[in-house]
């Protein structure tokens, strides 16, 4: 650190240090500073200066005016206008870090989450530290709420969706025709946010023949959507939280795995190659090959598999009404599985029935009858 403050002072700087304490907020002090006047303006218009005079802590990395200055012409006073009260607020959200960290803990990381939702990157080169494209000039200006690092230039989140960004990579052309022809284009266009693991074009034609074709015929729209939505994790979730996870719930219903190896990090058995793409409502992170969803009902397959076998014991025992019991309670906890509705409709059915039945043995065979009925429908269907 003492490096990145003779760095600060050597561009005539004064790096203000840390004190025991302080008596003004992180807007308090922007002001005294007085070179902060275009985005103490544009925190009045965003209507953010009673939030970064809240309790935070906040880590606020504060364009200068002269930042401000090296913007196209034009901008602020664009920006200030009250029907870019949203953009603004985006913008300046965008500079705000939870908490506070000070320089030492900053030149640590690889990039942080912001206000704004949408993650900085931070590059340290020897005694530079660039956040996103802005230089670091000046660091730890403590204050009651947080700390202040300046920079010199505004950094801008990303204002591209999803589906934009996909695009302006170039790589992804096969993955934007299935979410074409599986009508979820307005899905990702919308507010989310969303995580996509994105197979490129090559990850695409790894798959056999023809497959890419027949996904993308209307009477298979179910099946890509099926497939698509296994690719998207509602939220956003940037690689690091994807690590530490292990795992996470897809928008399909079905869960991937997160695993770090010798040859990297992986998605189930695809091989994360970039990582953290923001976008305006998500980010994505690029895999080598195309994700495939469990069978639809695989897991209700082997919930029934298991209550057979330990039904089976429980009966064969004499055990009627625990084995009753047990088939009941399984068929119950089935309410919450994503399943077929004619399915769905004749367990309830099942159900019913037996809870009118009094016999225990009696009710053991309806509920046991019902069971083997779905479990023939499931593996029909696969």
């Amino acid at each position: 650190m003492k490096t990145l403050f003779r760095s600060c002072l050597s561009l005539g700087v004064c790096c203000l240090m840390a004190t025991s304490s302080f008596a003004a907020d992180i807007v308090e002090t922007a002001v005294k500073a007085g070179k902060f006047k275009t985005l103490a303006a544009a925190l009045g218009a965003a209507d953010l200066v009673d939030t970064l005079k809240g309790p935070g802590p906040f880590t606020v990395f504060a364009p200068s005016d002269e930042a401000f200055a090296k913007l196209p012409a034009g901008t602020v006073e664009t920006l200030l206008k009250p029907e870019n009260k949203g953009k603004l607020a985006g913008i300046l959200t965008y500079h705000v870090v939870p908490g506070k960290v000070l320089a030492k803990q900053v030149v640590g990381l690889a990039g942080a989450k912001t206000v704004n939702g949408q993650r900085v990157d931070i590059k340290v080169a020897d005694s530079t530290v660039m956040i996103d494209g802005a230089k670091v000039v000046t660091t730890d200006i403590e204050c009651d709420n947080g700390v202040i690092h300046v920079i010199d230039s505004v950094i801008l989140p990303a204002d591209k969706n999803i589906p934009e960004v996909a695009t302006a990579a170039e790589k992804f052309k096969t993955l934007l025709a299935a979410v074409k022809a599986a009508g979820l284009v307005d899905t990702l266009v919308g507010k989310g946010p969303f995580t996509v693991f994105a197979p490129t074009d090559e990850a695409f034609a790894k798959l056999p023949g023809s497959t890419v074709q027949d996904l993308l015929k209307p009477e298979n729209k179910q099946k890509l959507v099926d497939i698509l939505t296994y690719h998207v994790v509602p939220g956003r979730v940037y690689s690091e939280d994807a690590v530490a996870a292990k795992t996470a719930k897809t928008v399909q219903g079905a869960s991937i795995m997160v695993t770090v190896g010798s040859d990297g990090a992986k998605i189930n058995n695809a091989k994360l190659v970039m990582t953290d793409l923001d976008a305006s409502n998500g980010v994505i992170h690029v895999i080598d090959t195309v994700l495939t969803p469990p069978a639809k009902g695989a897991d209700v397959r082997r919930k029934l598999e298991h209550a057979v076998a330990q039904g089976a014991t429980l009966y064969n025992a004499g055990h009627h009404d625990a084995c009753a019991k047990l088939y009941e309670g399984t068929m119950t906890s089935l309410a919450d599985m994503p399943m077929n509705p004619s399915l769905t409709s004749h367990m309830k059915q099942v159900l019913q029935t037996a809870s009118k039945q009094t016999c225990p043995t009696e009710r053991s065979w309806t509920l046991r009858h019902g069971i083997d009925q779905m479990y023939t429908q499931l593996s029909a269907s696969h």
